[in-house]
């Protein structure tokens, strides 16, 4: 029975050691995707095709700014399962700080996808360019604190 107890100790500190791995190396990669986001909003005027580019290269790095969020805080003890349920917690335990503009740029994905209709393109470049960077920006900062 003690071989058990012990098995089961170190079964749980193995998992808790990967979910520490988990999230850091999905971090790893968010660093990625945003030096990627953030040479496009360095380049200045981009023309339709870049514009393309840069509304994809946000989708992605959203996408793994939210999972990265979810597996930290899966780590520190909370149960999420979706990008706003693991936004809300975010913002209750102040690993983001604007919980509005992340909860909207959550919405917008469905705007996005229609990168082929150039007013909608626009208005997304514009809320990427004005908003959503910055809370991505934002996040990495807090992540690379911790």
């Amino acid at each position: 029975m003690r071989k058990e107890v012990s098995g089961n100790k170190y079964e749980k500190a193995v998992k808790n050691v990967e979910k520490d791995v988990r999230w850091r190396q999905r971090f790893s990669n968010l660093l990625k995707a945003t030096a990627q986001l953030t040479e496009f909003i360095e380049k200045g005027e981009l023309n339709k095709f870049e514009v393309q580019g840069l509304i994809q290269c946000f989708e992605y790095t959203f996408e793994l700014a939210w999972k990265t969020m979810k597996d930290y805080l899966e780590q520190e003890g909370f149960d999420v399962k979706t990008p706003r349920s693991t936004i809300k917690t975010a913002f209750q335990i102040q690993l983001i700080e604007d919980g509005h503009t992340w909860i909207d740029a959550l919405e917008k994905r469905n705007l996005m996808a229609h990168t082929y209709d150039e007013k909608r393109a626009m208005e997304a470049e514009v809320l990427i360019r004005t908003k959503y960077y910055r809370i991505i920006k934002d996040l990495c900062a807090k992540l690379g604190e911790l």
